[in-house]
């Protein structure tokens, strides 16, 4: 695969991840956004904090500075402040993923064997770019869980339903046919 076509069909993976987010979130009244099912886990709030908070950082002025900038408060990240209310959070996670796909719609087939730095240590640029896609995917999922149980009776699932996979695959091929 050359450099463009993995571009593109990373940046295809990080719109997937964010759609799936803003789709399960969707679902979930805000006033339940900061409800954790047990002390040591995150809320939704806290997964669009550190979320928004880690693209934020890792992708402004990605190719030059470290990934890991000094104004960043990661810890901060993990505490669902009471102050912050539900449009500054969208917004701060609307900023987060801007950051991000500005930095790749940048990049270049030759940037992808650069060196960059996250937290003084150095990685290729794949290797950043795949490491923030790992850590999207893993918080995304925590997001539609989280998202699903909230929601409770109320959810909409966001892929194929449950019994609905051959119906799923039949779509699919009329549509690959031209049908």
């Amino acid at each position: 695969m050359d450099g463009n076509a993995y571009l593109a069909d990373v940046v295809k993976r990080f719109r997937e991840l964010q759609k799936q987010c803003d789709g399960a979130i969707a679902q979930v009244p805000p006033e339940l956004w900061s409800r954790r099912l047990d002390p040591g886990s995150n809320s939704i709030v806290t997964l669009l904090l550190h979320l928004s908070g880690n693209m934020l950082s890792r992708w402004t002025d990605f190719l030059t500075t470290d990934g890991e900038k000094p104004d960043r408060d990661r810890d901060a990240e993990f505490e669902d402040p009471a102050s912050l209310g539900h449009e500054a959070l969208l917004s701060r996670w609307a900023r987060g993923w801007a950051c991000l796909f500005d930095a790749l719609s940048g990049l270049t087939d030759a940037d992808l064997e650069r060196t960059v730095t996250i937290r003084s240590q150095p990685h290729t640029v794949v290797e950043a770019v795949n490491r923030q896609l790992a850590h999207c995917a893993s918080h995304a999922g925590q997001i539609v869980f989280l998202a699903k149980h909230l929601a409770g009776p109320r959810w909409s699932t966001l892929s194929v339903p449950r019994k609905g996979s051959a119906a799923f695959s039949d779509a699919a091929r009329k549509k690959e046919a031209g049908a």
